[in-house]
């Protein structure tokens, strides 16, 4: 089924039976998989009973490892993309390695599949018709109250990602910014002990 190009497949967000057949397709006929964490990926590997040669792959060794990636590319080879879960790029790893492999007209397709940005704004409750993802929130109250300012005006349903740990302090500065307004947390989805809260700030 491969050939000469860098597959961006998506993985499970937590239930590992979330992932699809044609990703499993894709990762058992591939060369080598560039892994966000290879520990990660060799958990998944070994749930559906194979194993593939590997090397990690994140935007800090990047200049280390891009002209070995291309060189693969325009050998034969045929690679795929894996982050630790869910969509590999959003707010994960990727976004330098395929800009520059769609600048030298090197092939790409996407395996598409689990998103916890999707998952999430699915069960929400809150409109889908128009939102806004942002990734990952800044780590000082000051950056948060001013990212939440950048973005009080805006007619769409907001989505970031937050640690659990700073979650709270988040919040409350979110409510401080942007007044009443309807809100859903979710942690841990798919998995054994899947949370969603929805209320209103």
């Amino acid at each position: 089924m491969s050939d000469s190009k860098l597959y961006i497949v998506s993985t499970p967000i937590g239930n590992m039976s979330d992932i699809t057949l044609r990703a499993l397709e894709v990762l058992k006929s591939v060369d080598l998989i560039l892994s966000e964490d290879t520990r990660e990926t060799d958990k998944l590997l070994k749930k559906y009973g194979f194993s593939k040669p590997q090397i990690s792959y994140r935007d800090q060794n990047h200049t280390r490892v891009i002209e070995q990636i291309k060189d693969m590319l325009k050998n034969g080879k045929s690679l795929a993309l894996v982050s630790d879960s869910g969509t590999p790029l959003i707010s994960d790893p990727g976004f330098k390695l395929v800009r520059e492999l769609a600048l030298e007209n090197l092939k790409l397709e996407t395996i598409p599949g689990p998103s916890a940005v999707t998952a999430a704004l699915s069960v929400s409750g809150l409109p889908t018709d128009k939102f806004l993802f942002v990734g990952f929130l800044p780590k000082s109250a000051v950056q948060i109250e001013k990212f939440f300012e950048k973005y009080s005006d805006i007619d769409a349903t907001l989505i970031f990602y937050e640690s659990p740990f700073r979650l709270s302090k988040s919040m409350q500065i979110a409510q401080k910014v942007l007044g009443h307004r309807q809100a859903c947390v979710c942690n841990d989805l798919t998995k054994m002990y899947e949370e969603v809260v929805r209320g209103s700030e």
